[in-house]
């Protein structure tokens, strides 16, 4: 059996994955779902210096706590930078890492630059204004393809200010890393932001799947999110 540790985007928690993690462990295999620093139930810990490299120490912290192993890694959205940061730190203890309509991003680069010119200016607008220059406030749902009212109801108090930092701090990478297969998981019924990253994992050599929902498939598909996390577990 597999070990999950799932991890979740910008302005989420540890809890958005409550739709998915009953089918892996009904499979019988094991599920982390920790929640970084600064959001969510660990917002009281949010401040100006919070950024990846807090994020990245949170997810291995809990890796060699757990003395966990053979680990199927998922990072969704923002994590992409955070299970890349993981896979160059412990890649040992990593069976794969997969991409959930994540960035993929090289040594050096901070998230913000990985993101469409157009999107990148809205966060920054929204930092300076509402953010206080070191918040990036709540997204909106709809435009990340969540439209049912029981998912927005469900989703919308829940989420909380991403730190900007997070995004502006570059990854830093040995390479190590690059032993660890990984995945891409494209979600295309939206505007599809990560595109981009699906072409930078193929040209990778990486698995490319596409799931037919919006960018908040654990929400949204959970069933469908399942059913692929098992199938890429079990490849």
């Amino acid at each position: 059996m597999s070990t999950f540790v799932l991890v979740h985007g910008a302005w989420h928690g540890g809890w958005a994955w409550r739709r998915v993690v009953p089918l892996l462990r009904a499979a019988g295999h094991e599920v982390h779902t920790p929640t970084l620093t600064g959001l969510s139930d660990r917002a009281h810990l949010l401040g100006p210096h919070v950024g990846l490299a807090v994020h990245v120490q949170d997810v291995v912290a809990l890796i060699e706590a757990y003395d966990l192993r053979d680990v199927v890694l998922v990072g969704h959205s923002y994590a992409g930078q955070v299970v890349t940061g993981v896979a160059d730190r412990v890649p040992e203890r990593l069976a794969l890492r997969v991409h959930l309509d994540a960035f993929v991003g090289d040594d050096g680069e901070p998230a913000i630059d990985l993101l469409p010119a157009t999107v990148a200016g809205h966060y920054r607008e929204s930092v300076a204004g509402p953010g206080f220059g070191w918040l990036i406030p709540v997204r909106s749902l709809e435009v990340l393809g969540v439209t049912e009212p029981a998912d927005l109801g469900w989703l919308t108090p829940r989420l909380t200010p991403h730190p900007w930092a997070a995004y502006t701090e570059p990854l830093r990478l040995t390479g190590k890393g690059e032993q660890v297969p990984a995945a891409f998981i494209e979600c295309v019924e939206w505007m599809r932001v990560f595109t981009p990253h699906a072409g930078r994992a193929a040209a990778r050599g990486w698995p490319v799947h596409h799931l037919a929902t919006g960018h908040e498939a654990m929400v949204t598909a959970p069933g469908e999110l399942a059913e692929l996390l098992l199938a890429l577990a079990a490849g």
